[in-house]
């Protein structure tokens, strides 16, 4: 709803570059200092509200310039220009190095960030910095885990596998009964292939912000050989299909049970309730168990998604804006909101030690206690990752190589081979030394 329309109070600000007059929100404490905000969760107005109503020492103006790529294209533009970016922007987390090397992003370690950090796992502020030094407060993460067919285990005698192993033998035995595909593997989700290298020991980069010109890419070692291969196995055996995923198309194959199981992030449900499934003649029959395990004595939990407040620099009042970000989607009632209404996976512990959020029986999984099975002790054992500057490429550059793989063109050692030349070439054009 634009400004005018609204009866907005329009207030000035004196930096960030985002006009403070064109709020979606309503500043009511008119006398304190404005930073300006560009976020896009579905709830963010009730988010900006609750925050300026406890908060003395600044208010926040929040605009909704568009979602993921379109708010980065814009914040891109900012950069290049010099001018126009917020105090504040909400980033996913594998997208703040490409704008801390623009300088675009401000190390918050100095704003009392000690305060902040009990307030999170370790794990997710190792996903929000860059070295040493953190550019954003955790808002959401994606805990892995393996959502499957009640009915489809039932049918064909299968338990929740607990290894990779498990699952293959589990695919093979439902394909042998004549059942539907196991899985899937999207060429289109080349971050859950990233985090699924990363369960098996991989580390596809080394960056440290001392050196900012030299970077660390390892995307052929034997770990992520290994998960490659082993996917592009199970589709050369016909155990799981190779359709995009997130496409009408997958989706009701999710509902009409062609696949036995769903490789995905805690924020799953929610998606998928919003597409429809869960609501039909599927309802009642999803389940979630832990993801399998390479090693299941050394068990490896990992990500896919979140997001997090950053504040930019071309703000002014980075202080007040970094005060804005601890205190953006930390107390309860926004946390509540969020989950409740499957928003967001917290990553504050506030919520993650919260016995209702802990002890929810999801309505999605037929009153399993998804939290306290699986979701929360995924998301405390999570230790982070290292992104690189070049996130999107990677992800372009892993998107063609599993394409490949799927269509049988190369195995998966030749693409992790092919990926890692394609993606040190381009770090080498954007002028890294690649170690």
């Amino acid at each position: 709803m634009l400004a005018a329309a609204s009866g907005l109070v329009a207030c000035s600000s004196d930096g960030g570059g985002s006009d403070a007059s064109n709020c979606t929100n309503t500043i009511t404490k008119q006398d304190l200092p404005v930073v300006t905000m560009w976020a896009w969760y579905p709830n963010m107005e009730l988010v900006v509200d609750n925050f300026n109503k406890a908060n003395d020492e600044v208010q926040v103006c929040w605009t909704n310039v568009g979602q993921g790529g379109d708010q980065y294209d814009k914040f891109q533009t900012a950069i290049s220009a010099g001018t126009g970016a917020p105090d504040l922007v909400m980033v996913e987390m594998d997208r703040i190095p490409t704008f801390q090397i623009q300088n675009a992003l401000v190390d918050i370690s100095g704003y009392d960030l000690e305060a902040a950090r009990a307030n999170y796992g370790e794990g997710a502020w190792k996903d929000v910095s860059v070295g040493d030094a953190v550019y954003g407060v955790p808002v959401d993460g994606g805990p892995l885990a393996m959502i499957y067919r009640k009915d489809i285990f039932d049918k064909y005698g299968i338990a929740p596998p607990k290894t990779w192993a498990e699952y293959e033998q589990a695919a093979q035995k439902v394909k042998d009964a004549g059942g539907p595909l196991f899985g899937d593997l999207g060429a289109n989700v080349p971050a859950l292939m990233m985090a699924l290298q990363i369960q098996k020991g991989a580390a596809p980069y080394t960056y440290d912000p001392a050196q900012p010109e030299s970077i660390g890419v390892r995307l052929n070692d034997q770990a992520s050989k290994d998960v490659l291969e082993y996917w592009g196995g199970l589709v050369r055996k016909g155990l799981v299909g190779t359709q995009d995923q997130f496409t009408p198309e997958y989706i009701s194959g999710v509902i009409n049970g062609n696949y036995a199981t769903y490789i995905s992030a805690a924020w799953a449900p929610g998606y998928l309730t919003g597409a429809g499934v869960g609501q039909g003649q599927d309802t009642g029959t999803f389940a979630v168990a832990p993801l399998p395990q390479w090693d299941p004595t050394n068990p490896v939990q990992v990500n896919w998604g979140g997001s997090a407040f950053s504040v930019t620099s071309q703000s002014k009042k980075p202080e007040l804006a970094a005060k804005a970000a601890y205190g953006l989607y930390a107390d309860e009632e926004s946390l509540t909101d969020g989950w409740t209404n499957q928003i967001i996976f917290p990553l504050n512990l506030t919520a993650l030690n919260n016995p209702e959020f802990v002890d929810l029986k999801v309505a999605f999984f037929d009153g399993q206690q998804a939290n306290k099975e699986v979701y929360v002790p995924a998301a405390n054992a999570y230790q982070g990752v290292v992104y690189s500057p070049f996130g999107q490429y990677y992800f372009d550059a892993m998107t063609k190589q599993i394409s490949a793989i799927s269509a049988g063109s190369v195995t998966g050692s030749q693409g992790a081979d092919r990926l890692q030349e394609d993606v040190t070439k381009h770090a080498t054009e954007q002028g890294f030394t690649v170690r």
